[in-house]
């Protein structure tokens, strides 16, 4: 298992709480707050801009 730097937790409205993360090798992560075992990872760059286009209304939430 890759040694993840965690961010602070990010939590919206009622109970959805996440946290990013990245590696020495320039991956991110993203993992539901709780449970850092199990997270989605793909370069930081395609993390960004997934995370820009939700901010921008592309979608209402992570799935």
């Amino acid at each position: 298992m890759p040694e993840i730097n965690w961010e602070s937790p990010f939590c919206g409205e009622g109970a959805n709480c996440f946290r990013l993360g990245t590696d020495a090798d320039g991956n991110g992560y993203i993992a539901v707050r709780g449970d850092e075992s199990r997270y989605i990872t793909d370069s930081a760059e395609a993390l960004r801009t997934m995370i820009r286009d939700i901010k921008a209304g592309k979608s209402d939430h992570l799935l």
